[in-house]
């Protein structure tokens, strides 16, 4: 049987933004489409209260900040796009390649001109509806446009063409980190240590709407956890550990903007590994589960939770003893979280307790005094992290403040932070006894800083061995 060719076949098919017959057919007939702008209710305030408080520390001069752009996963393919957290912070603003131009005027922070640089969807009757596949609307969906983004954030937005007139003649301005390192090569700019220390050391107080976003954010974390255990026994017989690392991806997908950053699921020995990601093995019925997990909202404020649950219900014994060692660390920590107690109280007072733990079973080589001295640590062989860490737009938040404004700093109201204490028994590590090997407990939680004391945000989760028993046999 022969199969007749279809017509044109082997000739060079055209390119469609040069046949003029297309363009007429593609780029009528469309009805305007109402695409309202995603911005969380609040953001534009809570951005410009951001931007004068930027202002009052930096002063007079330029400060040019960028979304970023989405990186290259492979070929022509790039990872999902998530706007850069100080740009975030500066405009509630999360989309790729929009740059903001912040004018300090004389200083004052009421003198000031924002101005936010956006790439204008493409719409139809435009070669770029159909032959620009990062930003034609045929590609990409409908999408608001520059003037719909100046009226959400109350500020002046103009198309991303303007950009380089604007930044004509402001060579030297300061960029943020995250601005594109392209942008700043070809405009003089400069990337100021000062401006990143800046930005993050004030983004460790946290206003009213920023920690409304992260209460949020952790009830839906909390939700995630529920739904993770009651996935056990799928994964037990089948799924494994990526199955439940999926269930709380699909669950922050789901509730907010995603996952804030790579779920840790890890059963048996994978628990002590400490940034168990790749989630390649099974989910043992008789070893300790431990779920490292946070959702991350639409505003891209995200939660850090860490529990460690026996899949079967119940802990063995040996178990149990190093999850209480854990929990009591856990509980001096959090004891120690309070306005004006230096931001590395609650690390030492964790560690004091874990260092005459592992004395107590014999596992230092040295005194406890000996171990918790700078020249010590051999406690740290099994934990080898710190015990907490600010919380925010990023996971790690505030991370280029320098020590005296971080570690060495006071807690003051409307830090939000975490507490999390561990124990990883690698399973072959020679210096532990064969039935504490393969063994990881973490108990992590979220903390809020208040006037008077510490709110803990994941309160909802139990961290006893007993409320996590009686929590995880409720959900299988």
């Amino acid at each position: 049987m022969t199969t007749a060719r279809p017509p044109y076949a082997g000739a060079k098919p055209p390119r469609l933004a040069e046949v003029p017959a297309f363009n007429a057919a593609v780029g009528g007939g469309w009805a305007d489409v109402d695409t309202p702008v995603p911005l969380p209710a609040g953001a534009a305030e809570a951005a410009a209260a951001h931007r004068a408080r930027l202002l009052e520390r930096t002063g007079p001069g330029t400060v040019v900040a960028g979304a970023g752009r989405a990186p290259v996963r492979s070929n022509d393919t790039a990872y999902d796009f998530r706007a850069d957290s100080d740009f975030v912070w500066l405009t509630g603003c999360a989309v790729e390649d929009a740059v903001l131009v912040l004018d300090g005027g004389s200083g004052d922070p009421r003198d000031h001109a924002a101005t936010l640089y956006l790439p204008p969807p493409a719409r139809p009757g435009e070669t770029a509806f159909f032959a620009d596949a990062a930003h034609g609307e045929l590609w990409v969906g409908p999408a608001p446009g520059v003037t719909d983004w100046a009226a959400a954030l109350g500020i002046d937005a103009r198309p991303l063409a303007d950009l380089d007139a604007a930044l004509a003649g402001r060579t030297g301005a300061a960029a943020t980190p995250g601005t594109d390192p392209g942008l700043v090569r070809r405009h003089g700019l400069k990337n100021d240590p000062g401006l990143a220390t800046a930005l993050s050391d004030l983004r460790m107080i946290k206003d009213a709407w920023e920690i409304e976003q992260l209460r949020q954010a952790v009830d839906h974390t909390v939700t995630g956890f529920a739904a993770v255990v009651a996935e056990i026994p799928t994964a037990i017989a089948a799924g494994g550990e990526r199955w439940l690392q999926g269930t709380f991806d699909r669950h922050a997908r789901t509730v907010g903007n995603g996952p804030g950053y790579a779920s840790i699921v890890g059963s048996g020995p994978h628990a002590a590994t400490l940034h168990w990601v790749r989630c390649d093995g099974p989910v043992l019925p008789d070893q300790p589960l431990l779920l490292d997990m946070g959702v991350e909202t639409g505003s891209l404020y995200t939660a850090d939770v860490t529990r460690t649950v026996p899949p079967g219900g119940r802990f063995s014994d040996t178990q149990r003893r190093v999850h209480d060692l854990v929990e009591a660390a856990h509980l001096a920590g959090l004891a120690q979280v309070a306005p004006g107690r230096t931001f590395g109280d609650f690390h030492y007072a964790a560690m004091e307790v874990i260092a005459r733990g592992l004395d107590d079973w014999g596992l230092l080589p040295v005194s406890v005094d000996e171990a918790l001295s700078p020249a010590g640590q051999q406690h740290r062989r099994y934990l080898v992290c710190g015990i907490g860490h600010h919380l925010g737009l990023d996971v790690h938040d505030c991370a280029r403040s320098d020590y005296d404004a971080y570690q060495g700093a006071a807690l003051a109201p409307g830090m939000v932070l975490t507490v999390e204490p561990g124990l990883y028994f690698h399973r072959h590590d020679l210096t532990l006894p064969p039935e504490l090997r393969g063994i990881g407990i973490r108990l992590e939680d979220d903390l809020l800083v208040t006037e008077d004391g510490a709110e803990v945000l994941s309160h909802a989760l139990p961290i006893s061995a007993d409320g996590v028993e009686e929590w995880t046999r409720g959900l299988l």
